[in-house]
């Protein structure tokens, strides 16, 4: 390797799997291998749906000796989840999964002491019943929160665990609905009127900062020489996949597309409106002073579930199938919470579509062409209503993550958006991850600088819409009709 390209390992958390790829950089140069994938598995215990992070731990580990040596490692993962620390730094149980039943109800209680338009206008947050804010108010009274001396998001526990060190990175800290997106910092007035205790986070580190050494132990179980330090990166995984988005200028829109869809814009300011709160757009912090203005859709997720309930049968051929269905027969509201929880997902499409008198899919090809004909039209409706509340024009739509692997999904989204979709990279998350680590030490420069180098070591494919328009149109209609 030439002694300007330096290799760095991105730890990239997800909720059905975790991965650590190496990245290398240097002028002109941008690689990303993987070194180590494994499965995350959460466990449904008697008291309710758990993250295995033990296991999620040693698989970083496993993934770290496979890495090789690296001139820094960075974390990022999925957002709002968090361990409990007790005095010891020890961790106080499993972390609760986002899909666990706690926050059932929750919300109207914290509405009852703050307003949902007041804390829209303090956080800037959009509703979703998983998160931390609404965890915490569950949690209370609780035997760990009492115990807990300190808060740690998944991506912080991780690097906690690596270095000894803890800190609180700012993109996964707005997920929270604790950060004021205009300030950039803890809102307290609204943990105050809650009892939330904010000296249980730790102190915020912004993208780029330091975050300790690797431990000794650490060295020594990855077969590493020393030291390696630990740079913290855009933490949450989608604020790291929007700094990949290889885009040139500021027209467009984004779909970080896996489990979840998120689909939005990269703005300078929030948009803290009646009209946004309404449409459920959310503000996440991003790079540079950045707002990440999006809306959350139930993603491929969808299909996950369908395809776990069918046996997991070849899913190229099962997309092969769905290609040739008639589009939009049935289409439903990817944005609907009511396909949020685990199991039986064929039978929610199907009573989905019962009520609201369209045709029930009857074959896996059927039903997967309805959930990419409900993603497309989501991520329609996700563009069109970014632009129209921000003022923000849109060009292009860059599709980023695991669905830009699936062509049909991005043609259909060309069609829908009646806008050209560029697809890729689908490792996203982890070029930001890398990139960020890179930009730490040197290697590249601005945002504008990422992405261009971006644009020109990576794969891409660009659609073209083509299709009737007036079809998409009459789709949604259908969604509206009660």
């Amino acid at each position: 390797m030439s002694p300007a390209v330096q290799a760095y390992a991105a730890v990239d958390l997800g909720a059905s799997g975790g991965r650590v790829m190496v990245g290398r950089v240097g002028p002109g140069t941008l690689e990303l291998a993987e070194a180590h994938r494994f499965p995350n598995r959460p466990v449904r215990l008697p008291e309710g749906l758990r993250w295995d992070v033990l296991s999620l731990y040693r698989g970083v580990l496993d993934g770290l000796r496979a890495a090789g040596r690296v001139d820094s490692v960075g974390i990022d993962g999925w957002a709002v989840d968090y361990g409990l620390l007790d005095a010891d730094g020890a961790l106080l149980g499993n972390p609760v999964h986002y899909r666990d039943t706690r926050t059932e109800g929750i919300a109207e209680r914290v509405w009852s002491t703050v307003p949902a338009e007041e804390l829209y206008g303090a956080t800037g947050l959009q509703y979703a019943p998983f998160n931390t804010l609404y965890q915490l108010t569950a949690a209370r009274g609780s035997p760990q929160l009492a115990q807990a001396r300190r808060l740690l998001l998944i991506p912080d526990l991780i690097a906690y665990w690596l270095t000894g060190e803890a800190g609180t990175e700012l993109t996964n800290a707005s997920t929270t609905q604790l950060i004021d997106p205009r300030t950039r910092d803890w809102s307290h007035g609204v943990a105050g009127r809650l009892g939330i205790d904010l000296s249980l986070f730790a102190p915020l580190r912004r993208p780029g900062d330091p975050a300790g050494l690797l431990r000794p132990q650490v060295l020594e179980e990855a077969g590493l020489p020393g030291p390696v330090p630990v740079t913290t990166v855009a933490s949450h995984d989608t604020a790291s996949a929007v700094a990949a988005v290889p885009a040139a200028g500021e027209r467009f829109a984004y779909v970080c597309t896996g489990t979840w869809s998120l689909v939005g814009l990269e703005l300078t300011a929030p948009v803290l409106t009646g009209a946004s709160r309404a449409a459920n757009f959310t503000h996440e912090l991003g790079l540079d002073g950045t707002v990440r203005f999006l809306r959350n859709i139930m993603g491929l997720w969808l299909l996950q579930e369908c395809l776990r309930e069918w046996g997991d049968p070849d899913l190229p051929a099962l997309l092969a199938a769905a290609a040739e269905v008639p589009g939009l027969r049935s289409v439903v509201d990817a944005g609907d919470t009511a396909f949020l929880a685990p199991g039986r997902m064929p039978a929610r499409i199907a009573a989905a579509c019962r009520s609201s008198g369209q045709p029930v899919p009857s074959s896996p090809a059927e039903f997967t062409r309805c959930i990419l004909d409900s993603l497309a039209l989501a991520h329609h409706r996700a563009v069109r209503d970014a632009g129209r509340l921000s003022g923000h024009p849109v060009d292009v739509v860059h599709i980023v993550g695991g669905g830009a692997r699936n062509a049909l999904l991005c043609r259909l989204t060309a069609d829908a958006c009646g806008l050209p979709v560029v697809a890729g990279p689908a490792e996203a998350a982890a070029l930001g991850n890398v990139l960020v680590q890179a930009r730490a030490q040197g290697l590249v420069g601005d945002r504008a600088e990422m992405r261009a180098l971006l644009a020109r070591t990576q794969p891409l494919t660009r659609y073209e819409p083509r299709g009737d328009p007036a079809r998409w149109r009459e789709a949604e209609a259908r969604l509206a009709t009660p």
